[in-house]
């Protein structure tokens, strides 16, 4: 039990190599042990690279996105739990549509809490990496997404809850993925003009107020994982199905995302250990 323990916890297969992903790799390699919980199987998320949009593929989805997540997982040099809840799907229309019956939006909050619970108090992480209120986008397993883990962050280290999930575990600190910034997307941008080359950020800076500063209002750390950028790549291209690899996540040259934005971000938003902002490391002020 001498080795630091970090355990991310996302909603669908692929989420975890897009967001925070150079990190997981980082400390992985540094010798830390690393569990990415996956909430759902991401059974109904669009195929959306035309390469992989067959017959065959939509056939096997939900058999795919496992293999996918596997190959991602030993790419970052991660272990991985599904927690094994039904994806809810993205809906679509005005009004909206009732969320499918049984999927991980809907179910009852306490089965995903006990869930998450029984892993963490058997992994034991000593730092936990989720998102924040807005689930980073408005997806509802996004936004269950953060409901549970904050929950199941304060029961695990409480014996009066869940006493059939294991004994009880304080997780030291919880920290919230702010990966999407628009000051990161203007940096780059503006690396393109200077190339005298467009671009593929201008029309996502044009409907962004600049005033919506996450950086300054949020960002409570950031940890320097530049070399681990190639390895976010590739874990993110396994997710085949997902990812197009002619998309704008691949046009900015890597040296040019290494020399201007070396860092991931996060926000602390629990700790049961001391505080000095800003942060580094997420393991500042935990001794294993």
């Amino acid at each position: 039990m001498s080795e630091l323990r970090l355990m991310a916890v996302h909603a669908h297969p692929d989420d975890e190599s897009s967001k925070g992903a150079a990190t997981m790799a980082k400390y992985a390699d540094e010798g830390a042990r690393v569990m990415v919980v996956s909430l759902t199987g991401g059974e109904r998320g669009d195929i959306l690279n035309p390469a992989m949009d067959l017959p065959e593929v939509h056939g096997r989805i939900h058999e795919i996105r496992r293999d996918e997540m596997a190959k991602a997982a030993e790419i970052l040099g991660v272990e991985h739990h599904w927690l094994g809840f039904i994806d809810s799907g993205l809906p679509e229309g005005d009004p909206l549509p009732p969320l499918p019956d049984g999927c991980f939006a809907v179910v009852p909050i306490e089965q995903p809490v006990e869930a998450l619970v029984k892993v963490i108090r058997e992994f034991k992480p000593h730092v936990m990496t989720t998102y924040d209120e807005t689930g980073g986008y408005p997806h509802p397993d996004h936004i269950r997404c953060h409901q549970v883990s904050v929950a199941a962050y304060e029961a695990a280290g409480d014996y009066r809850l869940y006493p059939e999930a294991g004994e009880p575990w304080n997780v030291a600190k919880l920290y919230y993925n702010h990966g999407f910034l628009r000051q990161r997307m203007q940096v780059l941008q503006d690396e393109f003009a200077r190339h005298g080359q467009e671009g593929p950020f201008a029309k996502w800076l044009e409907n962004w107020d600049p005033n919506d500063d996450l950086l300054s209002k949020r960002v409570t750390t950031r940890i320097e994982c530049a070399k681990y950028f190639d390895q976010r790549d590739r874990a993110l291209l396994a997710h085949a199905t997902q990812i197009d690899p002619n998309s704008f996540f691949f046009t900015t040259p890597m040296e040019w995302q290494q020399r201007l934005w070396p860092t991931e971000e996060y926000e602390i938003a629990r700790s049961r250990v001391p505080l000095t902002l800003p942060e580094d490391d997420l393991f500042t002020g935990i001794e294993p």
